[in-house]
């Protein structure tokens, strides 16, 4: 079941974080995966990595998921290399800081471009190949942060993150006949690079606000992806996936404290 053995599969903003983790999962299952990102350094050492733990196989494909072109170049190379797409894991997203009242154009720019541009340039560039594919899938990287939670400093990334679902409803719609389904997945706290970077005693204070009481790990978002990628989920489209240990379930605080 769920088998993904030789599938073609492209994951961008794949160098680091929720994107390395998503590609280690389908390089385990067998899979041919497009380690993608703006970094060239680290989606080549990704992707080298990837390919000798096997027992599927990983490329570099250096990307720009805000330019409509690059994204371009990165489906005819992968294609080229893969013998078409299969899967595409839209991931890419960056998340800055910044206060409502300060945030500037440049700063709203930027989220929006990444994180809902990238997502759209990256489904078009695919497309064609996705439709020659027997069961094409898209895999967006949405968040809980926008869709169903909020938090200061994040409103330009809970919008992009919010506008993400409103595509992926009507992408799955269009792409239907096509036979290509387009679904999301909305993480909540995952330990990354990012987050081990404010220290285990903020980790922990995190972990003790989720009923599961710790982390996801990247992994946890790849194992779905992966679900969502087999002919076992092919009749399901347009759906938003939360993988989060329940964080969005309690009213307060209180209600995950030990009796």
């Amino acid at each position: 079941m769920f088998d993904t053995n030789g599938k073609s599969v492209i994951v961008t903003g794949a160098g680091r974080g929720i994107g390395l983790g998503i590609a280690q999962v389908f390089v385990a299952a067998g899979a041919n995966v497009a380690v993608a990102a703006r970094n060239t350094a680290e989606v080549t050492g990704a992707a080298e990595e990837l390919t000798a733990r096997g027992p599927g196989t990983a490329i570099a494909v250096p990307a720009d998921v805000t330019d409509a072109q690059s994204c371009r170049r990165m489906a005819a190379t992968v294609t080229e290399e893969f013998g078409g797409i299969d899967v595409l894991c839209a991931n890419a997203g960056i998340m800055p800081q910044a206060a409502l009242a300060d945030m500037s154009a440049e700063q709203f720019s930027a989220v929006l471009e990444v994180n809902l541009a990238g997502t759209v340039f990256a489904v078009q560039a695919c497309l064609a190949s996705l439709t020659e594919s027997a069961a094409g899938r898209v895999i967006i990287t949405s968040s809980i942060t926008g869709p169903i939670t909020g938090y200061p400093g994040w409103s330009h990334y809970g919008a992009s993150k919010a506008a993400q679902l409103g595509f992926m409803r009507t992408a799955a719609i269009e792409l239907a006949p096509r036979g290509i389904t387009v679904n999301a997945i909305l993480p909540g706290n995952i330990r990354t690079e990012g987050l081990a970077q404010l220290g285990e005693q903020y980790l922990s204070d995190m972990a003790a606000g989720i009923p599961a009481g710790k982390l996801g790990s990247p992994a946890d978002i790849g194992h779905l992806a992966l679900f969502l990628a087999s002919a076992e989920a092919g009749y399901i489209t347009g759906q938003a996936i939360v993988v989060d240990g329940g964080q969005t379930l309690p009213e307060s605080f209180d209600a995950v404290r030990p009796r």
